[in-house]
């Protein structure tokens, strides 16, 4: 192999979203004297996780390091616009916390509330809130008998993934990262560690520091190497209406214990999706009129009669990479390939997570100390078969993996 100084890098981002850029920002943040590339099979981002997903960030998860997580995308998402003003460009990123409203049954109300106490032992804002309170808050919402309460976290929002994921390249590049836009075709293993790849353009790219940030894709890369992941890339579609009857405040993102949930947006308009099993494995695009039709809208209209007349604006289909062993992050070195390092398997938590993974992934690269403790998500519990059980964690992260 000739080497080829213009293709050596210290440490090599495969995959240009949140997790890749936000990686590349915290690395040359760290050491402006890295040399890192990011390479990015399609720089439009036209069918990227990051720029289709219907947004949200949140407190309320059942494990103490996905709530550290969250607290820490709540103070970087205060202060983004400030820090990450770069060349003159001021990022505009809408970030609203209107909260997060999870509707629950008789059979999950114990688990809800444990998972309520230690949030509200880190210092969250949580709440329990009755039926009667709900329609309290918001009086167009008509609960199921079947619902016995909700946690309401004051402190969850939304925000503008384009323009975060923007800011980030912007500054990554900023502080000397390079964007290359090509496709990854295979992993270079020398005697057990990575030593390279190969590009789809025929450039070969050298470093014995490669990190997998290619979200639902993850396994086409590992596969080179003779990896494979319990993630799959599992289609969700999202749905945007324009109701007759206008509520009269925001609504926070609203989930019921169906797996079907909705915020309003920007001009009175509504958004919505559906966590279903026969969501589709695979690299599809596509999004069908008829599930809204005829699944989506008459839940909708039962839970918020208001919303029985209502115009359909538009629908689209992006892709959750699934880790079907537990629905959180496979995180970390992979134990059998020295350098090869993973930041995969988010199961639609990834966006909220990008910050303090990329922060925790330059940490890990540069052998700086560890801010957080985030070994839960170590990728030896794959090879292992042992998934995280914590506080029953496994029935609830799987069954809200599309939140």
């Amino acid at each position: 192999m000739t080497m080829d100084n213009n293709n050596l890098y210290d440490v090599i981002v495969v995959g240009g979203g949140i997790m890749g850029s936000t990686t590349a920002y915290y690395l040359t943040k760290k050491d402006p004297k890295l040399k890192v590339a990011v390479i990015e099979r399609d720089l439009t981002y036209a069918r990227a996780s990051t720029a289709l997903s219907m947004v949200n960030v949140r407190i309320q998860f059942n494990l103490k390091q996905n709530v550290e997580i969250s607290q820490y995308a709540f103070d970087i998402l205060d202060r983004f616009e400030d820090e990450m003003t770069v060349n003159d460009l001021r990022p505009s990123i809408a970030y609203h916390r209107e909260g997060n409203l999870f509707l629950y049954e008789a059979d999950a109300v114990e688990s809800a509330k444990a998972a309520m106490t230690m949030q509200q032992e880190m210092g969250c804002q949580v709440e329990w809130w009755s039926p009667e309170g709900i329609v309290e808050h918001y009086p167009l919402y008509k609960p199921q008998e079947t619902i016995v309460g909700a946690t309401f976290g004051a402190q969850d929002g939304h925000f503008d993934a384009y323009a975060v994921l923007m800011a980030y390249k912007a500054n990554a590049r900023a502080q000397g990262a390079a964007y290359i836009e090509d496709e990854v075709t295979g992993l270079l293993i020398d005697d057990g560690r990575v030593s390279g790849l190969k590009t789809k353009s025929g450039d070969t790219y050298l470093s014995t520091l490669i990190v997998n940030c290619t979200g639902a894709w993850c396994n086409e890369l590992l596969r080179t190497a003779g990896v494979e992941l319990p993630v799959n890339p599992v289609k969700r579609q999202c749905f945007c209406i324009d109701p007759a009857v206008k509520p009269d405040r925001p609504l926070p993102l609203t989930f019921l214990p169906s797996g079907f949930y909705f915020r309003t947006e920007t001009g009175g308009m509504v958004i919505m999706g559906k966590s279903m099993p026969e969501d589709g494995v695979g690299f599809d695009f596509t999004w069908e009129q008829n599930r809204f039709m005829e699944q989506m809208w008459p839940e909708l209209a039962e839970f918020v009669p208001a919303f029985e007349q209502l115009k359909l604006i538009r629908g689209w289909a992006g892709l959750y990479a699934v880790n079907t062993l537990d629905g959180n992050a496979i995180l970390g070195e992979w134990p059998e390939i020295r350098g090869l390092y993973l930041a995969n398997g988010f199961s639609g938590h990834g966006l909220q997570q990008g910050p303090a993974v990329g922060r925790h992934l330059s940490e890990m690269l540069t052998g700086s100390d560890l801010t957080m403790d985030l070994s839960i998500f170590d990728p030896r519990r794959v090879l292992d078969g042992k998934p995280i059980l914590e506080g029953g964690l496994l029935q609830k992260e799987v069954r809200y993996a599309s939140r």
